[in-house]
C-alpha cells in the first residue's frame, strides 16, 4: 500500500515543534573607527621665495651628513631643525610637494627661504624659473 503524500511532510514537521524559534536579524556592528574628522592644514610657517640646486651637488656631503642626492625630496633651509618635514606650496598654481630639510641654506638675497632638491623643483614645475613664490607648513618634526 502506498502512503499519502502528506505523511512525508508531516514527518518533516513532526521534529520543528521543539526547535527554538528563529533569532531576530543581526544588524550590522558599529563600525570599529569612527571617521575622522578633516583637519585644516597646518598654519603657515613662513612665506618667500624658493629656488632649487642639482645634479653640480650630487654626491657631496650636506650639512647633516648625507650625501646630496638630487632626485630625492630634500630641501636646505637656513633655522629648521634637520629631519624636519615641510610642505612647500607654489603660491601663483597651488601645487605642492613634501620636502626633509637635510641641509642649510639659501644664502644671500633675504626673501630666499627654502633650497628644494632637483626632484622637488620638478614637482613644483619651477625648473626652468628657477625661483618660485612659495608658503612653508611644518608638517613633521624631526
Amino acid at each position: 500500500m502506498r502512503r499519502p503524500r502528506g505523511w512525508l511532510f508531516l514527518l518533516a514537521c513532526a521534529g520543528c515543534a521543539h526547535l527554538p524559534p528563529p533569532a531576530a536579524p543581526l544588524e550590522p556592528p558599529p563600525p570599529a573607527v569612527a571617521p575622522a574628522p578633516a583637519l585644516a592644514p597646518p598654519p603657515v610657517a613662513q612665506s618667500g621665495y624658493a629656488t632649487w640646486y642639482g645634479r653640480r651637488f650630487a654626491g657631496r656631503r650636506t650639512a647633516n651628513g648625507e650625501r646630496f642626492d638630487p632626485t630625492r625630496m630634500t630641501a636646505a633651509h637656513l633655522t629648521l631643525p634637520f629631519g624636519t618635514w615641510v610642505e612647500v606650496t607654489r603660491v601663483d598654481t597651488g601645487q605642492r610637494v613634501r620636502v626633509r630639510i637635510t641641509d642649510r641654506g639659501p644664502y644671500g638675497s633675504a626673501p630666499r627661504i627654502i633650497d628644494l632638491s632637483e626632484a622637488a623643483a620638478r614637482e613644483l614645475d619651477m625648473l626652468r624659473s628657477g625661483v618660485a613664490e612659495v608658503e612653508l607648513r611644518i608638517v613633521e618634526g624631526p
